[in-house]
């Protein structure tokens, strides 16, 4: 029954995005039909199928063969840090100090750009996408939404409104490949790296359901990654402001959890004092919070997922907390509890959370294209701000649902 209700759930998702499309005339049911077929192969092969289990299995061990060098780092600067109970500041943030130099490295000598290049050829020839949106669902594989944005400002500045709308849609389901190995210290590796490529696909689907563009053979081109006309800096000290880059991104990000997680325990215990008065009045028992404010909202959708009722009434709390704050205030309250859950329901929630959607994410993607593109530009795509946030929402949700269908 619940697998049933899971294939439901992806149909009424997909439903969603028909009925908020700004020109349903224009989908193009064929492409979104190859699109959902290879996220349905993609989810069947990493999470069901023997040699995919092998290959995230390997590929989340990777991960944490570098995380280990990364903490051997940390030891060596702080010795008294690094020990089997490490805070989450530690143990998940202080690896992208090797991460986001590791990366920088790569595009520095234009390894990655190939390897970027190359796949998303590949994927916009399958998917009968145009050929840049296919390469920056790729990029911001690796890359992120706002850094994705800045390598491709020559193409976004040559681009209508429509397409730079869809872009900005597709940014609010990215994650970045420097904070990956954050994630796994938190949630299970495997699920991590499944749900990555799953996004991108969703992202594409739910882009060019919500905002169909017809795209010209000439405009279908692509810009270089790599301003030529730019000189490189001298390798040691390209490396000295990745560093620092990466410094600034992890107070960035426990800046932000910080502020979110003592904003939202305020907000809570203020939900609490009111409900608990209005109860007492009332001769009720107990009260309420914002969790459970915020859960009521998604719980129809967590039950669409497939998980029973008790289940579902988690997931959707953890989930509404996730779109409010961001996932590393959900990811540091389960990361202790995730692995204790049903296969069904780790996987949707660890595959939920792998993404930058929630609220903080529009006005990065918002401020970023300001930096790039005309105000005429910025201020179409400024318009469209609650159905960026419904793509990212439902990218999430999609990918849930596909992985769901296969872990029982």
């Amino acid at each position: 029954m619940y697998l049933l209700i899971n294939i439901i759930g992806l149909i009424v998702f997909l439903a969603i995005a028909v009925l908020f499309s700004r020109n349903r005339r224009h989908i193009q049911w064929k492409s979104v039909a190859i699109l959902v077929v290879l996220n349905l192969f993609l989810a069947w092969f990493f999470i069901y199928f023997p040699w995919g289990r092998a290959v995230v299995k390997g590929l989340a061990n990777g991960i944490a063969w570098v995380i280990e060098s990364a903490h051997h780092g940390t030891g060596f600067a702080f010795n008294s840090f690094v020990g089997e109970q490490m805070d989450m500041a530690i143990s998940a943030l202080f690896p992208i100090l090797l991460v986001v130099p590791l990366f920088d490295i790569l595009m520095y000598f234009n390894i990655l750009p190939r390897f970027i290049g190359a796949i998303g050829w590949l994927l916009a020839k399958v998917t009968r996408q145009p050929r840049f949106e296919s390469f920056f669902g790729i990029e911001m594989m690796f890359l992120g939404n706002t850094e994705a944005l800045a390598v491709s400002s020559e193409q976004l500045k040559r681009m209508n409104e429509a397409r730079v709308l869809t872009v900005a849609m597709m940014s609010m389901s990215s994650v970045s490949g420097a904070i990956v190995g954050a994630y796994v210290t938190m949630v299970p590796g495997d699920l991590v790296l499944t749900a990555i490529p799953l996004n991108i696909i969703n992202a594409i689907i739910v882009a060019s359901i919500l905002n169909p563009v017809s795209v010209k053979e000439q405009e279908d081109i692509i810009y270089s990654i790599r301003n030529e006309e730019v000189e490189r800096q001298p390798f040691f000290s390209f490396l000295g402001d990745s560093v620092l880059n990466a410094g600034k991104l992890i107070l960035i990000i426990i800046a932000f959890v910080i502020s979110f997680v003592a904003l939202s325990d305020l907000i809570d215990r203020f939900i609490h004092l009111i409900t608990g008065l209005i109860a007492q009045g009332m001769h009720w028992k107990g009260s309420f919070g914002l969790d459970q404010i915020l859960g009521v909202f998604m719980y129809p959708f967590a039950l669409l997922l497939g998980l029973p009722f008790d289940e579902a009434w988690l997931v959707a709390q953890q989930m509404a907390k996730k779109i409010v704050t961001n996932e590393f205030v959900v990811m540091g309250s389960i990361k202790d509890q995730v692995n204790s859950y049903s296969p069904h329901h780790r996987a949707v929630i660890t595959t939920f959370l792998i993404s930058f959607a929630n609220f903080s994410t529009i006005g990065m993607i918002v401020g970023t294209l300001k930096g790039i593109v005309d105000q005429r530009t910025t201020d179409f795509v400024s318009k469209y701000v609650p159905m960026m946030l419904l793509a990212g929402i439902l990218v999430s949700l999609m990918t849930a649902g596909f992985v769901g269908l296969f872990a029982w």
